[in-house]
């Protein structure tokens, strides 16, 4: 097994310069450093995580947990931290959180608190105050996705005002008969995200004094979830919208699929708008509000090695609101005509 001596004999340097090179902590020209490099690459020689740790006091790993890894926000994100981790010559240890049970606890309680990590990013987990107890004790950075958590440094986007602004968009084209077809009141995700989107689409109705009653529909946050709610709302004509505001979207997708299934033309018959930025938002031609989850990852990694690098006291921690961008494409448009007045 090659060592750091050889390294060093090699490159014709001293073995701490050898060791500052490959760390990179402390001083060294970027011509002495290629030439560590270049040497310790000849001979195959690679740095051990333990002893790195010993020197710097780092273990260039990161905690990171995660309710779902399988949906496309939550995947996107976890993809961009890892990338942005490995860019900065890190590890990630993933922890996929299950809702509120013995296996839940031990994560904060064993893993989290007994293994060694430089910090942690929390994607999209509303955390308990003991659970926020027990990573503060833990005395490393902590950033956060998707909501606030107490002395804790977090970025989200407001989705109350992003819901609104999709609903005042088929507003402004002259729709009246409006629904928004989200996620279960009953079953929330993390952060209360479904009630405010709710939220939201309601604000943007009352404030045009738009009736809203029967205005809302709760399926899964899915393709199917949205197809096989569009077919039997948009199955029956006496209660058909002149346009959709869908919480996300997958679901977005699945009502067009559905609209074109039941012959209704989208948009000249049936406006839709989703939330999301999806990657098949452009082949649907779907109108969105993007809330782009790689920048949301890369930040939060951005922000951890930050800290890291300058810990700032628990009671400067602030939450950092991303802005959404609407994009509009072909899947909305001014109501039939005879229908703009309701």
């Amino acid at each position: 097994m090659s060592t750091i001596a050889e390294v060093a004999r090699l490159a014709n340097v001293a073995k701490a310069t050898a060791s500052r090179a490959l760390s990179g902590k402390g001083y060294v020209s970027e011509e002495t450093r290629a030439r560590v490099v270049s040497a310790a690459r000849t001979i195959g020689y690679v740095v051990s995580p333990n002893a790195a740790s010993l020197v710097t006091g780092r273990t260039k790993n990161v905690g990171v947990i995660i309710p779902y890894i399988s949906r496309w926000f939550f995947a996107e994100v976890l993809e961009s931290v890892e990338q942005a981790l490995l860019e900065q010559g890190y590890d990630m240890t993933l922890y996929n959180l299950p809702q509120a049970s013995p296996e839940r606890d031990r994560v904060f309680e064993y893993f989290l608190a007994r293994k060694r990590f430089d910090g942690v990013i929390s994607v999209g987990v509303e955390l308990s105050e003991a659970e926020v107890e027990h990573l503060h004790q833990l005395r490393r950075p902590l950033v956060g996705i998707g909501g606030p958590i107490r002395g804790v440094p977090t970025i989200a986007i407001d989705d109350v005002a992003t819901a609104r602004l999709a609903t005042e968009h088929l507003l402004s084209l002259g729709h009246k008969e409006i629904v928004h077809i989200g996620g279960s009141q009953d079953e929330q995700m993390d952060f209360a995200v479904h009630s405010k989107r709710l939220i939201g689409f309601l604000a943007g109705m009352r404030a045009a004094e738009v009736p809203t009653s029967n205005c809302f529909y709760a399926c899964e946050l899915t393709v199917p979830g949205g197809y096989y709610l569009g077919r039997s709302v948009l199955g029956d004509p006496r209660r058909r919208p002149t346009a959709i505001f869908a919480a996300s979207d997958e679901i977005a997708i699945g009502l067009i699929v559905a609209a074109r299934e039941l012959g209704i033309l989208v948009p000249s018959e049936l406006s839709v708008i989703g939330i999301d930025g999806h990657p098949h938002a452009e082949m649907f031609r779907l109108t969105t509000l993007e809330q782009h989850p790689r920048n949301q990852g890369r930040l939060a990694v951005n922000s951890l090695l930050a800290n890291l690098e300058a810990p700032s006291p628990e009671d400067e921690s602030a939450s950092t609101i991303l802005e959404t961008n609407l994009v509009i494409r072909s899947s909305t448009s001014a109501p039939p005509a005879g229908l703009s007045q309701g």
